[in-house]
C-alpha cells in the first residue's frame, strides 16, 4: 500500500515548513495501487445495499451548495454522491491504512509516543457536482477538546487538480488561533481582513500524495468540475494528553493507535 520512499523519508524538513506555514507536502505516501485500493473500498461504501457499521455517512445537498446540507439525515441510500464518511477506522481496510508504519514515524515525532484517533474521514467529490466547501477551521467548542488539536494528514486517492476542487489553505493562518471560539466556518469579515482570496495557495496533488494540514489552518475546496471523482482522507490525530470536555453527554473516549507494530 505504501510507496517505498516513505520508509526513509527526512520528516525535519516537512516539520519546519509544517510548523511555519500551517502545512507542509510529504509528496508521494501511496502507491497508485495502494490509492486505488482504498478509492475502489470507498465506492464500495457509498454503493453498499446497507451503510457499514460504525461509519458515519453525510449526502451532498440537492443543490449542490453547502449551506444546504441537511445535517441529520445520515444513510439515504446506495449513491456516489455522499460528501463525507467519517469514522473509517470501523472499516478494515481503511484502518490499516489509518495505522500504517509510516504514520506511526511522523506522528510520534510530532505528538509524542502516545498517539489517538480524533476522526477519519473519506471527503468526496462526485464528478461535476461535488460541492464547495467554504472557508474553515477544524477545531472550537463543538470539537470539545480540553487542548488545541493541530495535526491532520490529507490523502488524495484520486488526481485532485484546482479543476477538481483540490485543498486551498491561507498559509499562516494557523499561528492566531481560532477565528471564533465556535470553530468551523471563518466569518467573512476575517476573511476580507486577511483578503484570503488572494492570498491563499492551491494544493493540487497527485493519487497517493499527502499533506500535512494544522487544525487551524484555514481551508477549503473547490467544486468538482471535472468527469472523474476526487476523493481523499484526511486523518486528525492528537497526543495522548487530550480529554473531551463535553458535559451534555458521555465524554468520548478516543482510540488509541499504533499499539501494535505496524508494517511499513
Amino acid at each position: 500500500m505504501l510507496s517505498p520512499r516513505t520508509a526513509h523519508l527526512d520528516l525535519a524538513e516537512a516539520a519546519s515548513h509544517f510548523e511555519e506555514h500551517g502545512f507542509a507536502p510529504l509528496g508521494r505516501v501511496l502507491t497508485d495501487e495502494g490509492a486505488a485500493a482504498l478509492a475502489a473500498r470507498a465506492e464500495a461504501l457509498m454503493g453498499a445495499r446497507a451503510p457499514h457499521p460504525g461509519v458515519f455517512y453525510q449526502h451532498d445537498s440537492p443543490s449542490g451548495r453547502y449551506e444546504d446540507l441537511d445535517f441529520g439525515k445520515g444513510w439515504v441510500g446506495p449513491s456516489d454522491r455522499y460528501r463525507k464518511l467519517e469514522k473509517l477506522e470501523a472499516d478494515p481496510q481503511f484502518g490499516r491504512f489509518i495505522e500504517n508504519g509510516f504514520f506511526a514515524r511522523l506522528t510520534r515525532q510530532l505528538l509524542g509516543a502516545d498517539v489517538f484517533l480524533y476522526r477519519a474521514v473519506l471527503w468526496n467529490k462526485a464528478p461535476r457536482v461535488g460541492m464547495a466547501v467554504p472557508w474553515h477551521q477544524d477545531d472550537g467548542r463543538f470539537w470539545g477538546l480540553d487542548r488545541a488539536p493541530f495535526l491532520q494528514v490529507w490523502t488524495a486517492l484520486d488526481d485532485a487538480p484546482i479543476e477538481a476542487g483540490c485543498l486551498q489553505v491561507l498559509p499562516g493562518s494557523h499561528r492566531a488561533g481560532l477565528a471564533t471560539p465556535e470553530g468551523g466556518t471563518i466569518p467573512q469579515r476575517a476573511l476580507d481582513a486577511e483578503d484570503a482570496g488572494r492570498t491563499s495557495v492551491a494544493l493540487p496533488a497527485r493519487r497517493g500524495e499527502s499533506f500535512l494540514v494544522h487544525n487551524h489552518t484555514w481551508h477549503r475546496t473547490g467544486r468538482n468540475r471535472t468527469p472523474s471523482p476526487r476523493r481523499a482522507v484526511s486523518i486528525s490525530f492528537l497526543d495522548g494528553r487530550t480529554r473531551c470536555r463535553r458535559r451534555r453527554r458521555a465524554p468520548r473516549q478516543f482510540p488509541q493507535l499504533f499499539l501494535d507494530p505496524a508494517p511499513s
